[in-house]
């Protein structure tokens, strides 16, 4: 395990390992760096250390269950958006560390914004994340009768343009 877990106060190491054990990687990792940045650690040592953490409790871990993407789920989201979905837009989110996984969107006008579909990661037997993105995004753009975008199916990158409208 990483040298900095020594440096963290019993507090925040409580905090940490709760977070951990609800499956909240992110609000971990933060309170890590929150407390360690002035001794110099970056957020690449933070991840360590949360991913440590992690294999310490695996068996406390409480894993969040994957979005479901069937229609009636996915409609059940979109209707509960603040405004009509003009499209729904899969875009990559992710990086080359930690793995790749593509968010579907449903792309709102009157009022203007976006609002989360679902999270389409790897799972273990399925599809690639691209794949299951593609037909999940699809059934309900056909569902709600407006396009589905996809800007880049075949190659993780974050840097793709969005859609507009």
């Amino acid at each position: 395990m990483s040298g900095w877990w020594a440096y963290l106060e019993e507090r925040t190491r409580r905090e940490v390992d709760a977070e951990v054990v609800r499956d909240r990687r992110v609000p971990a990792v933060k309170a890590v760096l929150d407390a360690l940045r002035p001794l110099g650690l970056g957020l690449f040592e933070a991840e360590r250390v949360v991913h440590a953490r992690y294999a310490a409790l695996a068996g406390q871990v409480r894993r969040t269950p994957p979005d479901p993407l069937d229609v009636p789920s996915l409609a059940a989201r979109s209707a509960a958006l603040p405004g009509r979905v003009a499209a729904v837009e899969a875009v990559w989110d992710g990086d080359t560390v930690h793995d790749w996984f593509v968010l579907l969107i449903a792309v709102l006008e009157d009022p203007d914004g976006e609002g989360h579909l679902a999270t389409v990661c790897r799972r273990r037997g399925g599809p690639p994340p691209a794949t299951a993105a593609t037909e999940a995004g699809r059934a309900p753009a056909g569902h709600l009768g407006v396009p589905f975008h996809f800007a880049s199916p075949d190659v993780p990158d974050a840097g793709m343009g969005r859609v507009t409208f």
